[in-house]
């Protein structure tokens, strides 16, 4: 137990629920993308398949379609740096938490990928999911999936909610600190066991131009943004 976090929470929940419903209340709930959420770029069988799941960002939500999406944009960007023949699919369910995103993930004929990226933190943030359930959910994770991949899960970086400028003050403050909290998990695991997990951080969208009306989440040029820089690490293409 984090007693400084939560003691914070406590003395500061009156104001912190209030934010808190008030930003659902107020804030635009977008949609998740539409069209095939598969596809490849390049000729022929791919020679490196990417899989990325998560939550709102790994489900398009910003952006039309999924050909504009993170595992869209990400494999173009291998495709366009080895010249390889990279396929992508993704899977994400918007507002979804790690346990939950388990559960779903048992009933759905995913296919096999030499990367497996897991884009979530957020809602598990938002929800104070504790740090044992969502390190033991990503055991779990790494556990169901291995049929999929015998290769390290890749862990983006949990968004740094103290910068979600829309939020008001505390809320994105104790959001901001949460959300560090279960990042550190994610580095630890990715320490601890590198053949189960590996650790990414990208920057952070900030500029207005790479977010979404609901100045959350990406726009296309945010996902662009992402993607390019994600795409500078070594995926072992």
């Amino acid at each position: 137990m984090h007693a400084p976090f939560w003691l914070t929470t406590a003395l500061l929940s009156p104001i912190l629920l209030y934010q808190g419903k008030r930003a659902q209340r107020v804030t635009p709930r977008l949609p998740e993308a539409s069209g095939a959420k598969s596809g490849q770029y390049g000729e022929g069988t791919p020679e490196f398949r990417l899989l990325v799941i998560g939550e709102s960002t790994a489900a398009g939500v910003g952006v039309a379609t999924h050909s504009d999406g993170l595992a869209s944009q990400l494999a173009l960007r291998l495709n366009q740096r080895t010249g390889k023949t990279i396929g992508w699919q993704t899977f994400g369910v918007n507002g979804i938490r790690l346990g939950n995103l388990l559960q779903t993930l048992a009933s759905e004929n995913l296919p096999p990928a030499d990367s497996i990226v897991l884009s979530m933190g957020v809602n598990d943030t938002t929800g104070f999911t504790t740090r044992a359930q969502f390190r033991q959910h990503l055991k779990t994770l790494r556990s169901a999936i291995a049929p999929l991949s015998q290769a390290p899960i890749t862990l983006l970086s949990v968004p740094p909610m103290e910068k979600f400028s829309t939020l008001p003050s505390p809320l994105r403050h104790v959001m901001g600190w949460r959300a560090r909290q279960l990042d550190r998990i994610y580095q630890e695991l990715a320490l601890q066991t590198p053949a189960d997990f590996r650790y990414l951080n990208y920057p952070t969208v900030e500029d207005p131009s790479l977010l979404a009306s609901d100045g959350y989440h990406p726009s296309q040029r945010g996902y662009q943004f992402i993607a390019e820089a994600l795409a500078t690490r070594d995926w072992g293409v």
